[in-house]
Formats: structure tokens, C-alpha cells, sequence
């Protein structure tokens, strides 16, 4: 998920009651919540990045150990600036694993997948649940936190608001998971009756419409793709194959490159499509129109060999 969303969700922990148990547990729980996002500093290596982000310090040697450092941060910090509120260094560190532990479980639930079990398995997890930046959860976040701060100014039960945004947010992340698996189903299903034999079907999320679902799948060498509405029950797949093409000499002859190795480690639905006369690794959840310039790679060209001409 964005970065906004893990800061409010880490605001909204404080304000469901946590920031009474120790000075400092606000900015505790909301740096916390964004830690693991440390290693947004490889963007700077481009695609390469894609095999290092969401891994090593989203795993379980990271989230041990994070929360430690930033802990004995915090207390530093306090011995040179006290906080008002007395400083617990153990309900400081039980809230810097909280934060921290917020930050996988809400970076699962989108398309992109994270290496939750880095550096002992570099499998990818991916719970296809919300869309990665999701406007809904923002609301709830930023409206609860906002209600639950006018409240605690006025004198007035603060926690309940920081309560309910958190119990809707919980709800409404269970109804997502559900209408995923209810559209993956029938997805399979569907193909099955058509005598598609699919390796893996996908239900991606899209933007603001949560209920809809964009279904990808594919075979062993051909995939395809349709629409899911949970408000209706509408399904709609493509009778259309395409390959994947990912035999293509451009593909093999670009191997080797770290961006393409980077990206074939990252991707778990990998394409070569042709665009403007050339060809371009790319991945089907990241295949629209809005995301679909971000995660393309153009291939080495494939270079025929001169024929002299016949004399």
C-alpha cells in the first residue's frame, strides 16, 4: 500500500487507545508503520529495483529487528527532548512491532505482491484483495482519525471513532477478500467449461469501483483476461488467446540484462506484447492504461543476419 495509508493506519492505532501507554507512542507507531519502506531508496537503480523492493526488510529478520533500532531511537531522542508523558521503554518497543507488523499485513493485500518470508524464501505473496492505492480506505483512515481527534479536544469519547474506522476498514477488507475468491471460482470455472485449462487466475483489483474485479489468467503459453461485477454477478471472459511469447528470441537474447532479471524475478504474470513496432516485457496486472507505461521493458532487437546480394 501507499505511504499515506500506513501513516494513518499507524495514527489510527494511536488513536484507538495505544498512545496512552507511553510518551512518544504516536510518532513511535506511525514511523513504524512505514519502516519497512526503507528500501525505497533502490528506486534509484530503476527496474532493477523491483528485485529488491518489498523484500529483505518486509521479512521476518527485518521486522525483529526494525523495531528494536527505531525503539532506541525514539528513547535517544527523548533524552535529548523528555516528553511530557512518561516514556516506557517496553510498551515503546510493544508498539514499534505493532506499528511495523501493521506494514506487511496491509502491503499483502494488493496485487503487487511481498516477500514475507525474505531471506528464507524469496517466494512472492499476493492476496489480490485491495487495489494498491485504495481512495475507500483512505476515507475511512483519514475521516476516523480526524473525528477521533476533534472528539479528544472536546473532552469526549475519542477512542470509539478510532474503533469503528478501524472495525469498518477490517469489514470492508474481508468483503474484498470474499468477492477475489468468489470471482477467481467462478473465473475457473467458466473456463473450464470452455476447455481452458488455466494455470492461474487472478482477480485483480481496480480503482474506486471495489466491487468490480479484472480477471486475468492464463495457460502454459497463452493468456486472456475479463470482468467480474459482484454487484451483479456478471462474468465476462475473453474467448480471445493470446501468447505469451515469452519463447521469443528477443526475450532470450535480453535475459542476461539485470533490468530483465530484476523484472522476471518480480513479475508473477509475465507477457511480451509489441507496441509501436517494437517489443516490450510485460506483466498482466500492470497491463492498463494507467499503470501500463511504468512497468514496460523494451527487449533487445533480434538482428537478421546480412545476406550479400546475388551477384
Amino acid at each position: 500500500m501507499d505511504n499515506l495509508t500506513h501513516s494513518f493506519a499507524g495514527a489510527l492505532l494511536g488513536q484507538m487507545g495505544l498512545k496512552r501507554l507511553t510518551g512518544r507512542a504516536m510518532p513511535t507507531l506511525i514511523i513504524a508503520a512505514n519502516i519497512p519502506d526503507i528500501d525505497a531508496v533502490a528506486t534509484v537503480l530503476g527496474r532493477e529495483s523491483l528485485a529488491i523492493r518489498r523484500g529483505i526488510t518486509h521479512g521476518p529478520i527485518a521486522l525483529v529487528l526494525l523495531p528494536l533500532v527505531l525503539t532506541g531511537l525514539v528513547l535517544l531522542y527523548n533524552r535529548w527532548r523528555p516528553s511530557e508523558q512518561p516514556v516506557r521503554p517496553g510498551w515503546l518497543l510493544l508498539l514499534a512491532y505493532v506499528g511495523t507488523l501493521s506494514h506487511p499485513a496491509l502491503d499483502w493485500l494488493n496485487s503487487y505482491g511481498i516477500r514475507l518470508l525474505e531471506p528464507f524464501s524469496s517466494r512472492w505473496y499476493a492476496g489480490d484483495t485491495l487495489f494498491i492505492i485504495d481512495v475507500w480506505i483512505w476515507a475511512a483512515l483519514i475521516g476516523c482519525f480526524i473525528w477521533s481527534r476533534r472528539r479528544e479536544k472536546s473532552g469526549g469519547d475519542w477512542q470509539r471513532p478510532a474503533w469503528l474506522g478501524f472495525t469498518a476498514i477490517c469489514a470492508y477488507i474481508l468483503g474484498n477478500g470474499l468477492i477475489t475468491g468468489r470471482a477467481e471460482r467462478h473465473t475457473t470455472l467458466q473456463l473450464m467449461e470452455q476447455a481452458v485449462q488455466p494455470t492461474l487466475v487472478v482477480a485483480n483489483p481496480v480503482p474506486l469501483r471495489f466491487w468490480e474485479r479484472r480477471m486475468l489468467w492464463r495457460t502454459v503459453d497463452e493468456y486472456g483476461g475479463g470482468e467480474y461485477d459482484a454487484l451483479t454477478g456478471a462474468l465476462t471472459v475473453d474467448t480471445f488467446l493470446r501468447r505469451t511469447n515469452l519463447e521469443r528470441p528477443e526475450l532470450v537474447l535480453s535475459r542476461r540484462r539485470p533490468d530483465i532479471e530484476a523484472y522476471l524475478f518480480w513479475s508473477r504474470m509475465p507477457v511480451v506484447i509489441e507496441r509501436d513496432g517494437r517489443l516490450f516485457l510485460a506483466d498482466q496486472r500492470f497491463n492498463s492504461s494507467l499503470t501500463r507505461d511504468q512497468f514496460l521493458v523494451p527487449l533487445n532487437t533480434v538482428q537478421q543476419p546480412h545476406t550479400p546480394p546475388v551477384p
